[in-house]
């Protein structure tokens, strides 16, 4: 029986996935690169990073993190004038907390994740959330989930994982955690064979776990 979900956050409960592609091809441009979705896919899905772009054109580190800065500049901008909502997410969220405990695990940084969630509801629903700054080695490295799992002292047996990327996938089942996949547009040429479940919305969660 599951007693805990923990929620990956961009692209299941915010639909951010998009403007943060955006930001890092504007920053990119600048330098005169060009960032193509379906590479940004790839590094997304093992989670290493666009500036490796940079780098391979001799791109020294101090712009690069000029650009970075940009990039998260651009991504806030994004955040504060971009509809990001997904219908349907708050309302899952209220009904699925009266019966499990609930965690984000998320690779976002904290200061982005407050800035999305300053005049949203979806945080009160949670126990607890973890953000980049929160864990050592990110996803698809299983610690992120694992240290959910530690913090509300159950084992992997207990708990589902809901994602909606490849990287996050590999995560949770390199953490031994059920994980049931919400179709993104953004991510649906990842590689979900690994999921436990596959569901079109989070609306879909509560009936899949009475199931």
């Amino acid at each position: 029986m599951k007693k805990y979900i923990l929620f990956d956050h961009d692209g299941v409960l915010v639909d951010t996935e998009r403007w943060f592609f955006a930001a890092s091809k504007r920053a990119l441009a600048e330098l005169g690169l060009e960032l193509d979705l379906t590479r940004h896919l790839g590094k997304m899905t093992v989670g290493t990073s666009t500036w490796d772009l940079a780098r391979a054109a001799g791109v020294d580190e101090a712009t690069i993190d000029r650009q970075r800065a940009r990039r998260d500049r651009y991504y806030q901008e994004y955040l504060r004038t971009e509809d990001i909502e997904i219908p349907g997410v708050e309302q899952a969220l209220r009904e699925l907390s009266t019966h499990y405990g609930m965690a984000i695990v998320t690779t976002a940084r904290r200061a982005d994740f407050d800035l999305i969630h300053r005049d949203r509801n979806l945080v009160q629903h949670m126990d607890f959330v973890l953000a980049r700054e929160d864990y050592d080695r990110a996803k698809p490295e299983p610690e992120p989930y694992l240290a959910a799992l530690t913090r509300f002292g159950g084992c992997p047996e207990e708990a589902l994982v809901v994602e909606d990327s490849e990287r996050g996938l590999r995560s949770a089942v390199a953490a031994g955690i059920e994980c049931a996949v919400v179709h993104n547009e953004f991510t649906r040429t990842h590689d979900f064979s690994r999921a436990t479940h596959r569901i079109a919305s989070l609306s879909e969660l509560p009936a899949l776990l009475r199931g």
